[in-house]
């Protein structure tokens, strides 16, 4: 089995390392990611653009390849020039942050996946959960950092694409969008469906004394606050039942959801 692992956090993030670590055993890993953050691009690709493409080492020392371009440019990248061979398997992520609803539309993680099935190649869009309240912690000189806890993300991972390794897809399941939170209260996986919706925006300008820190971080040298606008966003609390986010926020499980990329809705009746 031969597996391409791509992301949108860039191929020094820790999440594509993981996701690495997670299915090594399993398959012959590829690795080919931007050279830098691409979060929310969505499914852009950079048509008729010069990309340089350069071989570099992942923290464990392992080969992996970097993209000047989009996460999708790096899936096509990966499966089109650099493998030998199209792989029979693409995997996203672990992504640094969470990715549900109909919103996935705006990730570069599950785009990414999406443009992997344009190739004709199943993915998997995989995403950490990361709570606030338990990832971020204090060293020894009282600096903040983020603890990002893979383990259970990396055995769902590894489960599932062992399980995909044995029995292929699902009929009518093009890919598989995994999210599985740090402060899990179950480790067994919901199948879930996708939210209406994962962030609440709102646009704000330097009369928001709610967000003034925000608006106000950073402004470029010279830049006037009184010609900006910025739109902000806030997880959304409440999730239907079965819902990918009901599975996260409510029963604190990792949620897997199948999706098929082909969105026509075939059925109009009496319109």
């Amino acid at each position: 089995m031969n597996i391409l692992i791509s992301n949108d956090d860039g191929v020094f993030a820790p999440g594509i390392l993981a996701a690495k670590q997670a299915v090594e055993d399993l398959a012959n890993v590829t690795v080919v990611a931007p050279d830098e953050n691409n979060s929310s691009v969505g499914r852009r690709i950079s048509l008729f653009k010069h990309l340089k493409l350069e071989s570099c080492k992942l923290e464990d020392g392992s080969q992996a390849y970097s993209v000047s371009g989009s996460p999708a440019d790096a899936v096509i990248v990966g499966a089109n020039y650099v493998m030998d061979e199209k792989p029979d398997l693409v995997i996203t992520g672990i992504n640094q942050g969470v990715n549900i609803s109909c919103d996935i539309t705006s990730s570069g993680t599950v785009c990414a996946a999406f443009e992997a099935v344009s190739l004709g190649i199943p993915a998997i869009a995989a995403s950490l959960f990361i709570d606030p309240k338990t990832a971020y912690k204090q060293d020894e000189n009282g600096e903040w950092y983020v603890d990002y806890d893979f383990t259970l993300a990396k055995q769902v991972l590894h489960d599932i694409v062992l399980k995909i390794k044995n029995q292929g897809f699902p009929e009518d399941v093009d890919l598989f969008n995994l999210n599985v939170p740090t402060n899990y209260k179950s480790e067994d996986v919901m199948i879930t469906h996708l939210a209406h919706k994962m962030l609440s925006k709102q646009v704000i300008d330097n009369t928001d004394e709610e967000k003034k820190e925000i608006f106000f971080h950073p402004l470029d040298e010279n830049q006037d606050s009184d010609d900006l606008i910025m739109i902000t966003s806030d997880l959304v609390k409440e999730y239907d039942e079965g819902s990918d986010g009901y599975a996260l926020l409510v029963d604190k499980c990792p949620s897997l959801t199948p999706l098929n990329v082909n969105m026509t809705c075939r059925e109009l009746k009496d319109w």
